[in-house]
This record gives C-alpha cells, sequence and structure tokens, in this order.
C-alpha cells in the first residue's frame, strides 16, 4: 500500500499541497493548530482511509492489488477534495473520536 510520504514524493504540485494540508490536520500538540504536523498519526490515517475505502467498495472481477491502486487514487482523490476546505477534519478522527463517546 502507498505511503502519504510516497504520495508526495511521486505526487504533482497540488498533490503535495494536499498531502501538507492533511498532515496539519494532525497537530502533534493536539491543544495548538499551528504546532508542526504529527506526521506519524497522518500517515497511519491515510493508511485508514485507504483501506475503510477498500472495505465499503464491491469486490470487482479485478485483482486485489488493482483493488488496493483504486482505493490508493480514491483517498489521493480525497485528499485533493478538501484539501481547499478551511475546517474539514480528517475522516477517520472524526470516527474515533465518536466512538470514543
Amino acid at each position: 500500500m502507498i505511503s502519504l510520504h510516497d504520495v508526495y514524493v511521486q505526487g504533482s504540485d497540488a498533490v503535495k499541497a494536499a498531502v501538507i494540508t492533511f498532515g496539519t490536520r494532525h497537530p502533534a500538540n493536539h491543544g495548538d493548530p499551528i504546532s508542526e504536523p504529527d506526521w506519524k498519526q497522518a500517515e497511519k490515517h491515510f493508511t485508514y482511509l485507504i483501506e475503510d475505502i477498500m472495505g465499503t467498495a464491491v469486490p470487482p472481477q479485478a485483482s486485489a492489488a488493482a483493488t488496493v491502486r483504486r482505493a490508493e487514487n480514491a483517498a489521493i482523490d480525497f485528499l485533493l477534495a478538501v484539501n481547499n476546505r478551511p475546517n474539514y477534519r480528517c475522516p477517520i478522527c472524526v470516527k474515533r473520536q465518536r466512538a470514543s463517546r
């Protein structure tokens, strides 16, 4: 499965900006949104996002590798879609916050 770091390295300028924005949604100091990103958490949440997308997809007749690639591309498309939305929250963070209530 592709890592968030690899998405950044291989991506266009728009993809790189989206990865940086996704990282900022995971501040290392949770009380300070201006703090440096917690890249370890952002990386995990990107992986969970891909896994969630794969888990909800109807299994096609394609190979497992093709299914993973489609989920990876959908996760990257998600990053691009929400990149310019000022107050979006990571869906994995939201899901975990709801579960802890």
